[in-house]
This record gives structure tokens, sequence and C-alpha cells, in this order.
């Protein structure tokens, strides 16, 4: 029998196809890394605007609320004009920015770096604000019968001894630090002469000096309440990221990091000069002339900022009147408010 040969069919791809398919595997790869990219980027461009965006309200409301309330002394009106200061200045541990309630000290601050860490981001400003904070309690019989009488609220309130309160009316109002041991127990004494510091001493209060108790302005009723007191100080350092970031502390303890990507802040202060409770201009701190017990309103930029290598290449900014060309490539925004201090408007 005869055998016919067949020729073996061709299997498989020629290189040429081979290089032709990886050509285009290659180009299709490229471009899906491409759209990759953009899309990475774009996500990365968005999600750092709306933390720019949402650090920038976080800071401002941070700012506003404590601002607002600034010089708050319960139910009294007139602000600082009738607060007594019973606080011994001459005591272990007195600080004139927490215990300084004098008039023109409701509200003061700082044009330059007193309490930042960062002096090279053009002198980033502070700010101190005093006041009654939380919810009063209410003053309980006994009643004085002398103005060295100690002050009874309801039992197993959340104050202790040293703490640094406000007892007040609608009319008076009297700072003090509590300096019995278990103030828990709904009295609230004020002595003198003790451990605790800087203790109460006021000298110009008549018949108390050197006494072991200590007299207030008045003997205070039931219609009087007694508040917590704060001295809150804002600030720009650098955060726990080593980027800078906005601080706040309370009396004199340390600096609790509130919002990061805050570079800078600048604060302008509205005196009102012919007592009609409107700003008749806007300076910072220290300028010659300008008396913090007038001042109404405060004026408030922060400079906010990305995560670096965001942009192609260095953004220009404007802040405080000047404009820069960073080294870095951050995207940044400027954030600006007034804020009325509710209480030294009548």
């Amino acid at each position: 029998m005869r055998i016919k040969n067949r020729k073996t069919r061709q299997q498989g791809m020629t290189l040429i196809e081979i290089m032709i398919a990886l050509a285009l595997g290659v180009a299709l790869l490229g471009g899906v890394l491409k759209i990759f990219q953009n899309s990475n980027q774009t996500y990365r461009m968005q999600d750092n605007m709306s933390r720019l965006q949402e650090n920038g309200r976080f800071a401002m409301d941070f700012l506003s609320r404590d601002i607002r309330m600034t010089d708050f002394w319960g139910c009294l009106k007139l602000g600082l004009v009738n607060v007594t200061n019973n606080l011994n200045s001459s005591g272990a541990s007195y600080n004139a920015d927490i215990h300084n309630f004098s008039l023109d000290q409701g509200i003061t601050g700082t044009n330059g770096t007193v309490h930042a860490s960062i002096a090279a981001l053009d002198a980033p400003d502070s700010i101190n604000l005093k006041a009654a904070y939380a919810n009063g309690l209410t003053v309980e019989t006994p009643f004085g019968p002398s103005v060295s009488s100690a002050i009874h609220i309801p039992a197993d309130s959340d104050l202790e001894q040293s703490d640094v309160v406000v007892v007040s009316d609608c009319t008076t109002a009297d700072v003090f630090q509590i300096s019995n041991a278990n103030p828990d127990d709904g009295e609230l004494d004020h002595y003198t002469g003790n451990s605790t510091t800087p203790g109460n001493y006021q000298a110009a209060t008549l018949g108390c000096p050197g006494a072991n108790t200590h007299c207030f302005s008045k003997v205070y009723q039931g219609d009087a309440s007694v508040y917590k007191v704060a001295a809150t100080i804002y600030s720009i350092q650098n955060g726990a990221s080593g980027q800078p970031a906005l601080f706040r502390k309370i009396n004199g303890d340390a600096a609790v990091e509130l919002v990061e990507g805050i570079e800078n802040m600048q604060i302008l202060y509205g005196a009102d000069t012919n007592d009609d409770f409107t700003p008749d201009y806007y300076v910072p701190a220290g300028t010659a002339g300008l008396n913090m017990a007038n001042v109404v309103s405060v004026r408030v930029s922060v400079l906010v900022s990305t995560y670096d290598n965001l942009a192609a290449s260095p953004v220009p900014y404007t802040f405080n009147g000047a404009t820069t060309t960073p080294a870095d490539r951050k995207l940044r925004r400027v954030f600006s408010s007034t804020f009325a201090i509710r209480n030294r408007l009548q």
C-alpha cells in the first residue's frame, strides 16, 4: 500500500506576531498605568483639599467658641469691671497668663512667637482668653453671715482643692482659689496662708489682709452661681507629625494639639473707642494706644496647608498681605473670620 506524505501544518505564532502582540500589550499597559496614575493623583488632590478645608473649619470652630465666650462671668453683664480677683499675685506659682483677671486681661495676645515653637513661618500670633465655663453651681444656704464665710454649693460637684473658680451674681463677681481639702461636701473655703498656691490674698479688701480667712466683695445669696475659670491660650507649634499645628493650653497644663496643617495664625483686635459696641479699628496686639479692655471683636486668619509633593511645582500664596513662593509643593488656603466678644456687647 502506498502511503501519501502529508505536510505538517504550521502550529503557534510567528516571531513577528509575538512582537506585535507584545508591542500592543505594552501600549495598552502604559495606557492603563497612565489612567491609574491620573486617577491616583486626582484622588490625592481631592483628599488633600477636603482635609485642608476640614482642618480650616475645625481650627476656626475651636477659636470661635472660646473667643465669643471670653469674659463670661455668669449672669454678670459688665465684664471684668465688677470682678474682684482675690488670688495672691505674690504667691508661689502665680502666673499672669492664668491668674490675672484685671479689666484689660480678659483677652490678651502676642504679635509674634511668644507661645509658638515655629519662628520661621511669618511669626505666628497667639491669643489668651479668660472666662468662666461649664455649668454654674447655685449658691445654697447657709448664706454668709459675713463676707469671710465659706460659700455653699450642692455636694458631689467635680470641684477640687486648688481649683480657681468665680462666684458671681448679676452685679458682682469674685475670683478665688478653693483652699479646703474636700470641697465635695459642698463647702468652698477661701482661706489665706495655707499650702494652696498661688493662694488667696487681696490687700485692698478691708479687714482681711493677713487673716486666716478672706473677704469677698459681698455676701452672695441664692441668685449667685460658682463656675470654674479657664485661661485658654491658642498658638501654633510643631505637631506630632513634625508639621505645624494649632495647639491649645488651658490653665497652664501641657499644650494639646488640636488641628494639624495650621501653618500660621495672624490676629487683629477690634477696639471700640466711643462706647457704641462697634470696633473703630483693627490692629495687632501690642500696638501703641491699643487698650485691650476696649476690644469687642477679634479678626483671625489662619494659613492651612496640605501634605507635600501634591502640586507639580511650588504654588505661590498670599497671606497677611504678602505673596510668597514656597520651596515645597504644598497647596495652601487662607481662612479668615471676625468674631464678636459677646460678653462685651451690651
